[in-house]
């Protein structure tokens, strides 16, 4: 039998560690207060998917991140600290607890690898006031893991973060952590690599297509009015299957059928979850260098390779969909710059994806140590891409025109670590699946020059895709 060098490694921290938790808790006790500390490792290679399968339970918050082209993934498992936030300053909330958490938390083992020491998830909703009561989310929750474990190409590092007070017991806290470390190490990859059919299902139901229609007629004649120059207007689809979804194969599916996305899994500790496909990175920082997207305007993939190239040529020269995108670039320059940052739009292209194809212009800015990553999402969000413009018009409008929680959908969604390095998605291409049903998201951008019939045909486009990789 192979002994994997994961748990020696560990023996070989064993007595540093050991002498640590000894210091903190003689500190709490001195103190009388409580300390976390996080551990990272590097452990054998697993798949951080799997581990959610294996690990996470239906009544704790779990969340999964990935992107297959980066190499990345992450997945936390479990809260040591949470926060759930509805209503106004959810931003404002959010910073201050997470600059309140790291204030008592101390690290131990190798920072200088990816994924390494405290990483907080997040998601935010929308709106930050549902529309109806019992939307299965917050929104905003916060949380710290207790454990966490993340990919970064063929490197696998895990990270525990233990609670310490005066009256814990030091060792019983090596001891769990070895057992952790065993337990990890004695699951099997058991993941299909290929696709998996989707389930047929037992019903599907969409809401009138004429109610969408008409919703685009209207918003069109304010357009023309100058009441505002730019609205998203979302639909759903809701499915119900004879036997529960399966998370494990769908969200396999959905990163082999879009390995170009991010592939992403919230659960909310009461068994529902909120799962996707999305192309749209709101931002990403490493090391103080910031990149965000503007991804608007988009054409259907063709079926052939010069079907392909004719979509592409008219998106490019697309007058309507150039305005579209355009927005999009000009409110994200503009916000960046009232933080004080010097934002850099790149040279614009495609973004190719399974079934679609959008307009994409890159833009990177310098981050500096006053601005936390949290004040640029929330200066960000919603973009034109995702809500319209005016922003705050375009909101009031989504709120007449959909009947539907927004919730989630279109919204930010990732972590963040200690040293300010983050990667925060929009929450499209999506889906919240609660058992055997599920109500699937998407939208599409209006402007001067939309067609209610393209713009249907579009929504459907984005939905279809989603229940293609539901299984």
């Amino acid at each position: 039998m192979t002994i994997s060098p994961c748990l020696p490694r560990f023996l070989t921290d064993y007595k540093d560690l050991h002498q640590l938790l000894l210091a903190v808790q003689q500190r709490c006790y001195e103190n009388h207060h409580q300390q976390i500390v996080s551990i990272s490792l590097a452990i054998d290679f697993i798949d951080p998917l799997f581990v959610l399968d294996k690990l996470g339970q239906r009544n704790t918050l779990n969340f999964y991140f990935e992107n297959k082209s980066k190499g990345e993934a992450i997945v936390a498992i479990d809260a040591i600290k949470k926060l759930d936030i509805n209503g106004q300053n959810r931003f404002n909330k959010t910073e201050d607890f997470i600059k309140d958490c790291l204030k008592n938390i101390i690290s131990f083992g190798n920072l200088n690898e990816p994924f390494t020491g405290s990483h907080f998830f997040c998601s935010f909703s929308f709106f930050e006031q549902h529309q109806h009561s019992n939307y299965p989310f917050a929104a905003a929750t916060i949380f710290l893991p207790k454990l966490q474990v993340a990919v970064k190409n063929s490197s696998c590092t895990l990270v525990i973060n233990k609670l310490v007070d005066a009256d814990v017991d030091v060792n019983h806290i090596l001891q769990d952590i070895q057992n952790k470390i065993r337990t990890l190490q004695s699951l099997t990859n058991g993941l299909p690599m290929a696709v998996t059919t989707c389930k047929s299902s037992h019903r599907s139901q969409i809401n009138n297509p004429d109610v969408f229609k008409n919703s685009v007629l209207s918003a069109l004649k304010k357009i023309e009015a100058k009441q505002l120059s730019k609205i998203v207007l979302a639909d759903t689809l809701d499915v119900y299957s004879y036997s529960s979804f399966n998370l494990l194969k769908s969200l396999n599916n959905l990163r082999n059928l879009h390995p170009n996305c991010y592939v992403f899994c919230i659960s909310n500790g009461r068994g529902e979850n909120f799962l996707g496909a999305s192309p749209e990175r709101l931002i990403s920082i490493q090391d103080h260098q910031l990149i965000t997207d503007a991804l608007a305007g988009s054409a259907p993939r063709g079926k052939t390779p010069k079907e392909d190239a004719v979509n592409a040529h008219r998106l490019v020269n697309s007058s309507k969909e150039k305005h579209e995108h355009n927005l999009v670039i000009d409110f994200i320059s503009q916000r960046l710059s009232q933080l004080g940052l010097f934002p850099q739009p790149l040279t614009p292209r495609l973004r190719q994806l399974a079934n679609i194809q959008h307009l994409w212009t890159p833009i990177t800015a310098v981050v500096p140590n006053n601005v936390h990553p949290i004040k640029i999402v929330a200066q960000l969000h919603p973009t034109p891409a995702v809500a319209g413009a005016t922003r705050e018009i375009a909101c009031a409008e989504i709120r007449h025109y959909e009947k539907f929680d927004r919730g989630l959908y279109a919204a930010p969604l990732g972590w963040l670590d200690s040293r300010g390095n983050c990667e925060f998605i929009v929450g499209i291409r999506s889906a919240l699946i609660n058992n055997n049903c599920a109500r699937l998201y998407a939208g599409a951008g209006i402007v001067a020059g939309s067609d209610p019939e393209r713009e249907f045909a579009e929504v459907q486009l984005k939905l279809q895709a989603l229940l293609k990789a539901l299984v």
